[in-house]
């Protein structure tokens, strides 16, 4: 589908902290991203980057209690989330925006029929009234954009395999048509061939429905094959943010901790005896370092990494946040 200019998402300047034991865990720490009407944009990281805490604010899903949006603000077709009440955000929710959530072993619910569960997403979000047998034909017809038969509506979770279950969390989620899709590593924890056909089946669905598509993973090798732009996701931040030609072109300069993502990918044509990982682990969200937050882990870190504010370097489409870009053009964010 063509994109065009106009923005579906806007986040700007989101901060997201969790409180606990006396504790300020700080999970995102002053993102900007824009997605475009018909664009698939790619959030990439590791474990505890603070990618579902995004993914989870969009629709202002955070934990009551525990979670606090300090700062910034989200934008859904111009409509900040952040301050909608809850009767409003009831009717954002599945119609606008949708979410594929990572586990679907423990996203749907047991006890009931899989059926019941996207029938109970079209009466509560959509707008479209229709009666008890014009439902049950809608559901029929969402479960077959999927892949599954319609007759399958009157089986228990437990009677579909992990693949089977992650199209009926993709039937729920698409229930609505929601212009904005957010897929939270919708092919973890499934094997290589199942995880091909979900792709192939969200880019059809993609185009059907017309949706705009927050892709959230840590496999570069699906962010390649689905996905129009990229954002690199470390700590809280966005390290690197480009096309997907920006991210994926060896010869475009890249944040230290892109190129070690790509260097702990298998190398089919060139043989070497082992992978080469990032060493070290995530920083303590609690005690997060200053200055740039991967230094503890870069190779070529230097004095001026470790203090003070890192400028973000722009060529083009493509940003990165690292004081060593020397030859992009640069700008305080």
């Amino acid at each position: 589908m063509e994109k065009t200019s106009e923005n579906i998402l806007e986040i700007k300047n989101l901060h997201i902290e969790y409180h606990s034991d006396g504790e300020i865990v700080r999970a995102v720490n002053g993102i900007d991203l824009n997605i475009r009407k018909g664009e698939s944009l790619g959030l990439v990281g590791e474990t505890g980057a603070g990618k579902s805490t995004t993914a989870l604010a969009i629709l202002n899903m955070l934990p009551k209690y525990t979670a606090e949006i300090s700062q910034g603000e989200i934008l859904l077709k111009g409509e900040n989330v952040l301050k909608m009440k809850e009767k409003d955000l009831r009717k954002v929710r599945g119609s606008k925006a949708s979410i594929i959530f990572q586990d679907p072993m423990t996203s749907l619910n047991p006890v009931y029929k899989v059926g019941y569960q996207i029938e109970e997403v079209l009466r509560q979000h959509s707008t479209k009234k229709m009666s008890n047998e014009e439902y049950r034909d809608e559901v029929g017809r969402i479960l077959e954009m999927v892949g599954i038969p319609g007759s399958r509506q009157d089986e228990y979770p437990h009677q579909f395999s992990g693949g089977m279950k992650q199209r009926v969390m993709i039937a729920i989620a698409i229930a609505c048509r929601p212009e904005l899709l957010i897929a939270d590593e919708p092919t973890t924890a499934l094997d290589v061939t199942i995880q091909a056909q979900v792709l192939d089946m969200m880019r059809e669905l993609k185009k059907e429905i017309n949706s705009s598509v927050l892709l959230i993973t840590h496999d570069l090798g699906v962010v390649a094959s689905f996905c129009d732009s990229v954002a690199i996701m470390y700590a809280g931040e966005i390290v690197e943010y480009g096309t997907l030609e920006d991210i994926f072109d060896p010869e475009h300069k890249h944040h230290p901790y892109t190129d070690g993502l790509f260097g702990s990918i298998p190398n089919l044509i060139v043989k070497t005896d082992r992978l080469n990982p990032i060493n070290g682990l995530m920083p303590d969200p609690t005690d997060l370092p200053k200055g740039c937050k991967f230094h503890p882990r870069c190779p070529v870190s230097t004095e001026a990494c470790r203090n003070g504010d890192i400028p973000v370097a722009v060529d083009g489409t493509h940003k990165i946040k690292c004081i060593l870009m020397k030859n992009m053009r640069k700008r305080n964010e």
